[in-house]
């Protein structure tokens, strides 16, 4: 009986493993960047978040200068290997490029990870407001992290779905600078 059990768990499980396996391997990709919501050559659409003392930011704001608008969490591991680079361009840069850091996350843990990563730069933090910036942004999958760089004249000249390495941000403020 104990030899006829075991048979029908491990018959279960292989079936769970394989069909795992087929379900990982047959998931749809997600939609590409820029075919919803705004693409390169578009107008930049609006952009309003709370920032972490909890006042209402708009991208208004930024109106004639560069805007790189990078949508990021703490608990997503890519987004946080690319914010030195982030940083780091925010400086190289000063003055000629407003580096602005959406967080899909809540205010206190954001908090603390800017603060430990030593990030200057404007961080604002939303829930679903921000996944819906995302998808008005060219975002549909509302992945992260995702990176739109936006000329002086408030149009969308480089969008990027994933982690941004320098030469990538090298290459992207080329198009501006």
């Amino acid at each position: 009986m104990a030899k006829t059990a075991l048979k029908w768990i491990s018959i279960g499980l292989i079936g769970v493993v394989l069909g795992a396996g087929l379900a990982y391997l047959t998931r749809p990709a997600p939609p590409p960047v820029g075919v919803e919501g705004a693409s390169v050559g578009d107008a930049r659409p609006s952009l309003a978040h709370r920032d972490l003392n909890g006042d209402l930011a708009s991208i208004d704001s930024f109106d004639g200068q560069v805007v790189l608008v990078n949508f990021w969490a703490t608990w997503c591991g890519p987004c946080r290997r690319e914010m030195p680079i982030l940083q780091a361009a925010a400086e190289a840069h000063a003055g000629d490029l407003v580096v602005i850091g959406v967080a899909m996350d809540e205010v206190e843990p954001v908090s603390e990870f800017i603060a430990s990563l030593g990030i200057t730069y404007p961080i604002w933090v939303g829930q679903t407001d921000v996944s819906a910036a995302q998808r008005r942004w060219g975002n549909p999958a509302g992945a992260l992290p995702y990176t739109v760089l936006v000329d002086a004249q408030g149009i969308i000249q480089w969008q990027h779905l994933g982690e941004v390495s320098q030469a990538q941000l090298d290459e992207a403020l080329s198009l501006v600078f």
